[in-house]
């Protein structure tokens, strides 16, 4: 679980174990914090994504005007993705394509739209289980959620109706 919403955000392996590896020495050094207010998986899901956030913001801080990949450190992100073997070489060709333009749609949501929406709708929490992770409401949440995918449709309305 842990390891899974790290790469949701940072979508690299390696820095996603190594993130992992951190939430869990956070979480061991802080276990006399945690008041038992909210699940244990809530809270260790709180650190991950602010552990997440964190690296992207010291990676997109040290690399603030390259492009997407060496921003994220991401490799291209349509090799993630297995492909059947029927596919055309220019099936595939697309199917890559589609799947870059929405990591990088992904990437510009501001980091709380995209937060919500990945816990949400890639890890299916609910939005009161979201709410408790971001210390926040469930409206909240619910405008994080509808915004994101607004946000998200007009990106990426721009790819899909190029001529």
């Amino acid at each position: 679980m842990v390891l899974n919403t790290c790469y949701r955000f940072v979508l690299n392996r390696e820095d996603a174990e190594d993130i992992a590896q951190e939430v869990f020495l956070e979480a061991y050094r802080s276990m006399d914090s945690f008041r038992g207010e909210s699940k244990l998986s809530t809270w260790l899901y709180r650190i991950a994504v602010t552990k997440s956030l964190d690296h992207l913001r010291k990676k997109k801080r040290k690399k603030r005007f390259s492009s997407l990949k060496r921003v994220v450190g991401i490799n291209n992100p349509a090799e993630e993705v297995s492909v059947p073997s029927q596919d055309t070489p220019a099936e595939v060709l697309s199917g890559n394509e589609r799947t870059e333009v929405l990591q990088n749609a992904l990437e510009s949501l501001p980091d709380n739209q995209k937060t919500a929406f990945l816990l949400s709708k890639y890890d299916g929490y609910s939005n009161q289980e979201i709410a408790d992770v971001l210390h926040t409401s469930v409206s909240a949440v619910e405008s994080l959620v509808h915004r994101a995918k607004k946000n998200l449709q007009k990106k990426l309305e721009k790819y899909y109706r190029k001529p």
